[in-house]
């Protein structure tokens, strides 16, 4: 007696799952997800961002104030947009970026800094298999990267 069948099902079964398992990677190479930001200088975890996709074109919120002693309550008062005065906490930062045709990266969007009140034009590249995105706010030529980390 042999268990031929048993065994095409369990190939069956292993090759169903390697796929499933390359499909969830291929999708994780999008900045859409939740992300951790962090201050520049210290390091220190600053904040939740949540990025979704509506039309092809992306937007992120600030879901979360993750600083010890952020202030909660902050309001945008460097802001000079209908974001004027707004809660920092909740408030949209990512706007309008697009995929790039053949690859994972998304442009043509603009990224808030609450901080300043200032728009930078947008680049977003997951790397590292979609486990961290770099984010990158320009103004001509002039520009800085940050690496967000993606939360699970």
């Amino acid at each position: 007696m042999t268990n031929r069948p048993l065994a095409l099902i369990c190939k069956g079964l292993i090759a169903l799952i390697t796929v499933a398992a390359s499909s969830f990677a291929a999708a994780q190479m999008t900045p859409v997800g939740n992300w951790h930001s962090f201050d520049e200088k210290t390091g220190e975890l600053k904040s939740l961002i949540v990025i979704t996709e509506s039309g092809g074109a992306l937007s992120g919120r600030i879901e979360q104030l993750l600083r010890k002693n952020a202030d909660q309550k902050k309001l945008c008062t460097e802001c000079t947009d209908d974001r004027k005065d707004k809660p920092v906490l909740g408030m949209e930062i990512i706007r309008g970026a697009k995929k790039v045709d053949g690859k994972d990266v998304w442009e043509g969007g603009k990224i808030l800094d609450p901080e300043n009140g200032k728009d930078y034009t947008l680049k977003l590249t997951p790397i590292e298999d979609g486990k961290k995105l770099e984010v990158r706010g320009s103004v001509l030529f002039i520009g800085r990267t940050q690496t967000w980390v993606r939360v699970q």
